[in-house]
């Protein structure tokens, strides 16, 4: 059933200030130049968008509360103060879950000694291990695997295809989109002679004779901790421990594709985008942003409310409270820096050639002389 609501009960959710009718119906949201109908809700909190509302056909209008648009010409306005908040609140407002039918599919298979609390949402084809216990409210979509004594928290949200291996914690309201594997063993081999990484770590380069002809393989003991209000996107892994455990911190959001190596730590609130990597045993502290495509080495610490750029490599310590880019990642303003430099590289080079050639054509006079 489609979801609706009044322009007054949008305004009161979005903390915003209504001008005009507070009883329109609004069904959909839209962005302006893909409004259809009277009971779409045109979204156009930023400013370039305001043209677009000109010939529109929606009745009601969200905007920045700053806005110069004529709200007379709509029959309701929502100012925010803040968009993208108010974007977060909308969208909540209107999002459609998928939905799994209550209570357990006859298909799922739970072993004995597993415990599911109160309420739970099982669906077809799930596996539930003994000893895992799933949290009261939580829903588990077809085809999830829960490994042996697993802790999920309460209202827990698991899309279908994820994989979560044996001991791992989980904290309350955690979701974890499809395909993604939390809980496998991290990738950590040793030659049993000295190896090509370490000679190359201590001297640069490989040395005679090491040709990593056999790769002994570490065993993974330890298991991952996941705090509260975590969000796992599609596709990512995240490695259990060598002998600790990999941790992630409450309320952090993690992309698609991400990496987590083992023994790394996450700390509170942060944000990993996509295809993000971060190697074994690094520390990332809280509130730290992690841009897309980023590459973090092993044993590195990057401070609190550091931001790194997408598409960086740090290759050591961040500082807290910094903005690092580049490869390797450097502070943002020696990196600006550097790539003005680089661009006059051209001009340089010639004006070089141009001064080697006019001292080439003094020393010829002066032989000549």
């Amino acid at each position: 059933m489609t979801k609706t609501y009044t322009t007054k009960a949008i305004a009161e959710a979005l903390d915003g200030q209504l001008i005009g009718k507070g009883d329109l119906i609004i069904a959909r949201v839209k962005h302006p130049a893909d409004v259809q109908s009277e009971q779409d809700l045109a979204l156009a909190m930023d400013t370039k968008l305001e043209p677009l509302l000109a010939h529109t056909a929606a009745k009601a209008v969200v905007l920045a509360k700053d806005s110069k648009f004529d709200t007379g010409l709509v029959d309701a306005c929502i100012m925010v103060s803040r968009p993208r908040v108010a974007m977060a609140k909308l969208t909540s407002l209107f999002a459609e879950q998928v939905t799994v039918p209550a209570g357990i599919h006859p298909t799922a298979i739970i072993e004995d000694g597993a415990k599911v609390e109160a309420n739970v949402t099982i669906g077809a084809y799930a596996y539930i291990c003994a000893g895992a216990v799933i949290g009261a409210n939580s829903v588990l979509h077809p085809q999830t695997y829960i490994g042996p004594n697993v802790k999920l928290g309460r209202d827990a949200l698991i899309y279908s295809g994820v994989r979560i291996g044996s001991r791992v914690e989980i904290g309350e309201r955690v979701i974890i989109h499809f395909n993604t594997s939390v809980g496998a063993d991290g990738f950590s081999f040793v030659t049993p002679q000295l190896g090509s990484v370490e000679s190359a770590k201590a001297t640069g380069e490989v040395g005679a004779n090491m040709t990593n002809s056999e790769l002994l393989r570490i065993a993974s003991l330890g298991t991952v901790i996941i705090g509260n209000d975590v969000e796992i996107g599609a596709n990512t892994s995240i490695d259990r421990g060598t002998i600790a455990a990999t941790r992630i911190g409450n309320g952090t959001k993690i992309d698609n594709q991400v990496q987590i190596g083992h023994n790394v730590t996450v700390g509170d609130n942060c944000l990993i985008c996509g295809r993000a990597g971060i190697a074994g045993s690094a520390t990332v502290g809280n509130r730290v942003v992690l841009g897309g495509a980023v590459g973090v080495a092993d044993h590195v610490k990057v401070g609190d409310d550091a931001v790194v750029m997408g598409m960086s490599g740090v290759a050591g310590h961040v500082m807290p409270a910094t903005v690092v880019g580049g490869i390797p990642a450097m502070p943002r303003e020696k990196l600006v820096e550097n790539y003005f430099y680089t661009g006059r590289i051209k001009h340089y080079s010639k004006k070089m050639a141009d001064l080697a050639a006019r001292l080439d054509a003094l020393e010829q006079n002066g032989k000549s002389d």
